[in-house]
């Protein structure tokens, strides 16, 4: 340690020493050098709880103890809560420093921010939106104030990477250069992360333009024990006409108690729904059982007092606690100790499992993993989906990709971000007044992220932004902006490119049975499950935001119709490999680790003998009664493209959990149909299955409905469809 010890500043060594620390971590000695040089990206890449953090903050403190003439470190967070932690972290070094510290985002106190705009000086915590509005609102103050900037660094970054919001991120970045002049001189970038799927390929994620060299550093010792366990539960048949057996959820809810009362835990229960029913449930058990409560809800929905009571709750480590959570706690706020992890249903991502899973096993105790899967008891009436039990091999699958290929998901880059162009436009013509399109487009697409937006798209998008009165044209040629885009840009909702999805009421006949969150594909004649049931969509009125539905017979409907977000391919050929090998365990050594219960074995064994018994390794398409189901085992956007595909030759179909279920038809019919589509050169690419779709269905992201039609069809297909691999995929399993 003493070499790299060394060159941190005296009052750091010295802070070091008071935390009692006997050695720095590997990745925090190894980020000591390419952080000080400050001629180069470093990206962190290590296991949640494994040091990032400091391995940053240490050396760049270091750098910047002396400065005083305008902000040194330029922190940004996808979380206010991740700020505010980071503030209560950093407040005992920067004391050691004498440096200033400041909190910036929407609930940040007035008098800190005041004091950080008369005197600007060492480090600023902030969101993108913050940042977002500060340069549009403030550029004067933010050239003075950031001109001396040494590194930028962005937690979380997996967070970012892909989505709308590090799209607007990435910009945010490069308008920050310019306006500092730092664009020939770039600001160095930080990035730290536990869970970056092919990581050789996210340095061009961190900076687009490659103008700096990126040194990534990840940690090869930081090894922590991990504990899994999968536990399987029955659905009943028909509950209500036996009383004396219970639902899965309240088995489930039972076992949450006997496991967590006690001690402190978290619950990820996925939506916000199922999150409030367990949490009720619990707090009920609690109440049956004469003791205190101790399991509380965690969602985005709920008031802010209520969720940073109980992060506090958490924090202290004084009271037992269970937070039954979406994904609001999945990020890295310090929670202090958490004795496990309960997901309850197939989790989202392997992303999203491995940053759970690193919630708990701190402070030298093991990780503890446990998930609860429920599945359909089966009858003569249960559908194919049901009977494969694919949550559980969903589930299982995941797990298995995360402890034997340490494998993430990817960022899907090749997306075009065309509402959050559409923004950043707006954002520019707003922050300068007025600017020239060539101007824009080298800021923007030639230095900025926005590498997929040719200039015939960016001519087309500059066109149609006139035509709707968001921007004008100046005599001079420069860009303004018109009445629409003013009203747009003076709101304060304007700094924020994202939006929830929107909820359509799901009516049948007269009488509404909830709201669906429309995040996903929705067609007419597609059936659909809402509230156990199977529906047929008999249309959508998008203008009032309705989906009309009837009831529909055709078995038992299954109850897994996946997680709302994009399965990849890997996921599921992962689930294909267990299915063929009839076996999920882990090896260790020349030993097999089985880590699933009793039942939970037999739903598998149910499952694999299903599979075999269809053979569903040599035939794909398989029948079952009136209907054919296609088992492609690839991720959602083939099975989107398959879908779309067959629906345009006149066929009824949906898909489940990436099953697709094509009504009425057999086997031949259905290879026939995709094998004839397949060897025809003028297969639809993913615009033109995009455009099958209604307008409002295309528009899913906040400035779409500003788009020009053609590049909303073009975008949208790009995110939901890949027709290529649909058609390889036809070549290669049904010819």
């Amino acid at each position: 340690m003493i070499e790299e010890y060394q060159r941190l500043d005296k009052r750091v060594q010295k802070w070091l020493f008071n935390q009692g620390w006997p050695d720095l971590r590997e990745i925090q000695k190894r980020a000591i050098a390419p952080i000080l040089s400050g001629d180069r990206d470093v990206l962190i890449s290590a296991s949640t709880a494994a040091g990032k953090t400091e391995a940053f903050f240490l050396p760049a403190c270091s750098a910047i103890a002396d400065e005083k003439n305008g902000f040194g470190i330029l922190y940004i967070s996808p979380l206010k809560a991740l700020i505010n932690d980071q503030y209560r972290r950093l407040e005992s070094l920067c004391e050691m420093l004498d440096m200033q510290v400041t909190p910036w985002h929407g609930d940040s106190l007035q008098s800190q921010k005041k004091k950080a705009r008369n005197n600007p000086l060492g480090i600023l915590l902030i969101t993108p939106e913050s940042l977002e509005s500060l340069l549009v609102r403030e550029p004067g103050w933010v050239k003075q104030s950031f001109t001396s900037l040494k590194y930028i660094v962005i937690d979380e970054f997996h967070a970012f990477i892909g989505t709308a919001r590090g799209q607007q991120l990435l910009s945010l970045l490069t308008r920050l250069e310019h306006i500092t002049g730092r664009i020939s001189n770039p600001i160095p970038r930080i990035a730290l992360s536990a869970t970056l799927g092919e990581l050789e390929k996210v340095p061009l994620s961190l900076r687009p333009n490659k103008s700096l060299p990126c040194e990534t550093i990840t940690s090869s010792q930081h090894q922590s024990t991990i504990k899994v366990q999968v536990k399987g539960y029955l659905e009943p048949v028909d509950i209500m006409a036996d009383e004396t057996r219970t639902s899965a959820e309240q088995q489930i809810c039972q076992e949450i108690f006997r496991l967590c009362r006690g001690d402190s835990h978290l619950v990820f229960a996925n939506s916000r729904s199922r999150t409030e029913s367990i949490a009720a449930q619990l707090s009920d058990l609690c109440e049956q059982q004469v003791v205190p409560n101790e399991f509380f809800p965690h969602h985005g929905s709920l008031a802010k007092e209520l969720r940073e009571d109980l992060e506090s709750r958490l924090q202290k480590e004084t009271l037992p606690t269970t937070a039954i959570c979406t994904m609001t706690l999945e990020l890295g706020i310090d929670i202090g100790k958490v004795s496990s992890v309960i997901q309850v249903t197939a989790p989202h991502s392997v992303s999203s499992l491995r940053q759970r899973l690193g919630r708990s096993g701190r402070r030298n105790s093991p990780s503890i993993l446990r998930m609860l899967i429920a599945e359909n008891e089966l009858n003569d009436k249960s559908n194919i989906v049901d009977g494969l039990r694919l949550e559980l091999v969903q589930s299982l699958a995941m797990i298995r990709l995360l402890i034997i290929e340490n494998w993430f998901e990817p960022a899907d880059t090749g997306q075009m971000h065309l509402s959050t162009f559409l923004h950043q436009i707006l954002a520019v013509i707003a922050q300068w007044g007025s600017v020239r399109a060539d101007q824009l487009y080298s800021l923007l697409c030639e230095q900025g992220s926005f590498k997929e937006i040719s200039i015939q798209h960016f001519k087309q998008l500059l066109s149609h932004m006139g035509a709707v009165q968001l921007i004008q044209q100046l005599n001079s040629g420069e860009l303004v902006l018109g009445v629409e885009g003013e009203r747009l840009t003076n709101s304060y909702t304007f700094y924020a490119v994202f939006k929830t999805p929107e909820e359509f009421r799901v009516v049948a006949g007269s009488k509404t049975l909830g709201t669906l969150p429309v995040d996903s594909l929705i067609l007419k004649d597609q059936h659909i499950i809402f509230g156990g049931r199977r529906w047929k969509v008999t249309d959508i009125d998008d203008e009032k935001k309705v989906i009309y539905v009837t009831s529909t017979k055709g078995g038992k409907p299954p109850k897994f119709n996946g997680s709302g977000t994009s399965i990849h391919d890997r996921v599921r050929q992962e689930m294909l490999s267990i299915y063929r090998n009839g076996d999920y365990c882990i090896e260790v050594g020349n030993q097999k680790i089985d880590f699933v219960d009793n039942l939970g074995r037999q739903l598998f064994q149910e499952g694999a003998y299903l599979f075999k018994e269809a053979d569903l390794e040599k035939q794909p398409v398989y029948q079952s009664g009136k209907h054919s189901y296609i088992f492609s085992w690839m991720g959602d956007k083939v099975v989107n493209a398959l879908t779309v595909l067959i629906i345009r030759s006149g066929f009824v179909c949906s898909n489940f959990a990436g099953v697709i279920e094509v009504q009425n038809s057999n086997v031949d019919d259905i290879k026939n149909c995709l094998i004839e589509l397949a060897n025809n050169d003028e297969l639809p690419d993913e615009t033109e299955l995009a455009g099958t779709l209604s307008i409002q269905q295309r528009v899913v992201e906040k400035y779409d409905e500003y788009l020009p039609e053609d590049l909303l069809t073009e975008g949208y297909g790009r995110k939901a469809f890949n027709s290529r691999a649909a058609k390889q995929w036809i070549l290669g399993n049904l010819v």
